[in-house]
């Protein structure tokens, strides 16, 4: 079972734009050091739209040579077109990937069936899928129909819900026996607390210790320990969603010194107001 904190890690870019293959893998390292349970690259944290093909799966290849199998690896290989999806599993299945996550068709909006159909395609593949609800960023939900029928598929091993609604995991947990992930910083506590397992997180791109034992304390009924981190860092998950993400991460990120502040269009840089307000949430919980 998929239990703990998998950072959605950023995809770090040079000053000339090009992908940071260096800076990458420092990254890594210090997601290892911090205690999570594994990392998912090329996911929307991940800048994956402005990636081209060959830049994808070299992000997937060096993820998985710096893990070691230290963490999991969870690529992300979803696409609005099953053949894509298909090819970019492929290759992370040969490269080594642990698991695939596997947004839901966006722009197109299938139904049901089509759904359905799509995310078992990839299923059949072989590697374990984690479904990817983001209704926000897709403009289409998983229906939980849809979920209870993709659980029943062997290779279908998790969900990340990143609706904003705590409800759809009670939906799921008294309907299937589907591991649920967080996909909201700010809801994993209360998503754990009605039976989620953890976070596919954003927040512990920078603050990768304090993210990984709050969610290790929910999972061993820590409750008052966990809310207390939960409050404590509560600043910071809302404050690393004032822009489009991953902008407000990346930014902190560089004001940290791990990355440089670097982006590529239609995505750009914090506004300087916004930029100072994070800056103050970083202080405020002692990262910079």
């Amino acid at each position: 079972m998929l239990a703990g904190t998998y950072t959605a890690i950023v995809t770090p870019f040079t000053r000339s734009g090009e992908v940071d293959y260096s800076r990458f893998r420092e990254l890594i390292e210090f997601q290892i050091e911090g205690g999570v349970e594994g990392i998912v690259p090329v996911g929307t944290t991940g800048e994956s739209p402005t990636l081209d093909y060959e830049e994808h799966e070299r992000v997937v290849e060096v993820s998985v040579e710096v893990a070691r199998k230290r963490v999991k690896v969870i690529a992300g290989t979803g696409a609005n077109s099953t053949s894509e999806a298909l090819k970019l599993t492929k290759h992370a299945l040969a490269a080594g990937a642990d698991a695939t996550l596997q947004v839901t068709p966006y722009y197109n909006k299938p139904n049901a069936l089509g759904m359905t159909r799509h995310f078992a395609a990839v299923a059949d593949l072989g590697l374990p899928v984690v479904l990817y609800n983001v209704p926000g960023r897709t403009g289409k939900e998983i229906p939980i129909e849809v979920v209870v029928e993709l659980s029943k598929h062997p290779n279908v091993v998790a969900i990340k819900e990143a609706a904003g609604n705590v409800d759809r995991v009670s939906q799921i947990r008294t309907r299937c026996d589907l591991t649920v992930l967080s996909g909201d910083d700010s809801l994993t506590l209360p998503m754990m607390s009605v039976g989620g397992s953890g976070v596919i997180s954003v927040a512990s791109n920078v603050a990768p210790r304090a993210v990984s034992d709050m969610v290790r304390h929910a999972l061993a009924g820590r409750w008052s320990e966990a809310r207390a981190m939960h409050l404590k860092y509560y600043p910071l998950f809302a404050d690393l969603f004032m822009d489009t993400n991953p902008i407000p991460v990346k930014t902190a990120l560089a004001m940290m010194g791990r990355i440089e502040d670097t982006y590529r269009l239609p995505l750009c840089e914090l506004s300087e107001g916004l930029k100072k307000r994070l800056e103050a949430t970083l202080r405020a919980v002692e990262l910079i």
